[in-house]
């Protein structure tokens, strides 16, 4: 019988749903329909973020949702993230109030911090001098207030790597519950997961199918030839093995899609499992990471002249 990997426990001990609706780049006059369609198949963790600017689509669908009775509040996970024009530790309770606003929720199962990069207040876009020096471990402590108030049930991050987690860390009064970072079958991080787990912070992985706005390679994760190969023997499809050996690796797995019928099948990943011998051929798979983040990286503005100093060598 499979284990069906249908929670994690965060560091709070909350119970997180292994499985979210990613909802980034879901259209507004689309979002809402995705979300309501995702809930009525039994999803239970939608991934939000200001940035995404659906939010206020999502928080009508949650209404509702609510008024007709078909879920309660407390039977859903909800996550919003900072954006990074909100850094300031002023703005940042504000920020959350904002999403609160928008989501038409009293508060947030988990908040995290979009990006270990800050840009100017009120500003757009991903203009080189738009960027500016983050100040993490204030944020850090604006952040821990929000916790506090029980507006946000528990705090995070993502985007960190192992050293820049590490350092938040060491400074935290209360420890980051989640690092979210992108992870699926062509990028798996294994050496981040192991450093999460030692430290009891929860690794979250987005884009687990890959994101093909972001380019030819993007479109290529789930053509993967191992990925295809394990699908065909267990007769499932090659998303479902991507979001079956994210939850077989300890991470929850956010997929994002607008459509009905891979929204369900998406969810379809509980009653079975990857054998051994399969699981040990995906990690042969080529690793590249696909959201590489060079709009923060800039050699004159902001806090990372390089790639490499952004990821820390994790690239």
């Amino acid at each position: 019988m499979a284990n069906s990997i249908r929670f994690f426990e965060l560091n709070t001990g909350a119970k997180m749903p292994s499985v979210g609706l990613g909802t980034w780049q879901a259209h507004p006059g689309v979002v809402g329909n995705a979300v309501t369609t995702a809930i009525k198949a039994g999803y239970r963790h939608i991934d939000c973020a200001q940035f995404y600017s659906n939010e206020k689509e999502i928080g009508s669908a949650f209404k509702k949702l609510f008024d007709d009775g078909l879920v309660k509040r407390e039977d859903l996970w909800i996550t919003s993230k900072l954006w990074c024009t909100d850094h300031l530790p002023e703005d940042v309770p504000k920020a959350l109030d904002k999403t609160l606003q928008d989501l038409q929720l009293d508060y947030l199962d988990l908040y995290l911090i979009h990006w270990p990069v800050r840009m100017k207040k009120g500003s757009v876009g991903f203009k080189p001098e738009n960027l500016t020096q983050p100040d993490i471990p204030a944020t850090w402590k604006a952040m821990e207030a929000l916790y506090d108030s029980g507006k946000a049930r528990a705090i995070g991050v993502c985007n960190f790597s192992s050293k820049k987690l590490g350092e938040l860390l060491e400074i935290a009064r209360v420890p980051p519950a989640v690092n979210q970072v992108e992870c699926h079958p062509i990028w798996q991080q294994p050496k981040l997961h192991a450093f999460c787990k030692s430290k009891g912070v929860h690794l979250s992985g987005y884009s687990p199918l890959g994101a093909p706005a972001k380019g030819p390679i993007n479109c290529e994760v789930l053509k993967n030839p191992i990925l295809l190969t394990v699908a065909e023997k267990l007769g499932k499809t090659s998303a479902q093995v991507a979001l079956r050996l994210g939850l077989q690796m300890g991470h929850s797995v956010l997929p994002k899609s607008t459509n009905e019928a891979r929204i369900k099948e998406n969810l379809d990943v509980f009653d079975w499992s990857i054998p051994e011998d399969l699981f040990a051929k995906l990690s042969e798979i080529e690793q590249e990471r696909l959201n590489k983040g060079t709009q923060y990286v800039h050699e004159s503005f902001g806090a990372y002249k390089t790639i490499e100093e952004l990821w820390d060598g994790e690239f």
